[in-house]
């Protein structure tokens, strides 16, 4: 399967809103890349999309990486520097979980979208939205390999 074939267009829609809703309480910048193989690590595979998605040049290097290989079933969430600076090595960790829980019973979309949720409340409390605020990074979902 094409890996923009994962979801239907109402999950695209549902994941796309995801973002702009948690995006509006935030000045981090969150994305999702979906690819259908992650022959490699699936973090070090992360980090090489962060930085080809250009994740890594937000003002305040607060950008997200929701990873997801859908055939080898791999799974990543990456922050960049300015969030791993402020917040403890497991911060990531309890959203990740409540992903692949909602992952293990074949709700991709809600899991991705509550993840999204997750990301956008913890980030606002150290990445509060201002006033003056530019959507640096696109909200929607990029897909990799075999689109």
């Amino acid at each position: 399967m094409k890996p923009s074939e994962f979801f239907n267009e109402q999950e695209k829609q549902q994941i796309t809103q995801a973002i702009n809703d948690a995006e509006t309480n935030t000045s981090g910048e969150i994305r999702i890349h979906i690819e259908s193989d992650c022959p490699e690590d699936v973090l070090d595979r992360a980090a090489y999309m962060f930085k080809k998605l250009e994740m890594n040049k937000t003002k305040l290097r607060n950008g997200v990486l929701f990873y997801l290989s859908i055939t080898d079933r791999k799974f990543a969430i990456l922050g960049d520097a300015g969030i791993n600076a402020v917040t403890p090595a497991n911060f990531w960790d309890e959203i990740k979980e409540t992903v692949i829980s909602k992952f293990k019973t074949g709700e991709f979309a809600a899991g991705l979208s509550e993840g999204i949720k997750m990301a956008g409340d913890a980030l606002k409390k150290h990445f509060p939205y201002q006033k003056d605020d530019i959507n640096e990074l696109s909200n929607d979902i990029s897909f990799g390999k075999n689109n």
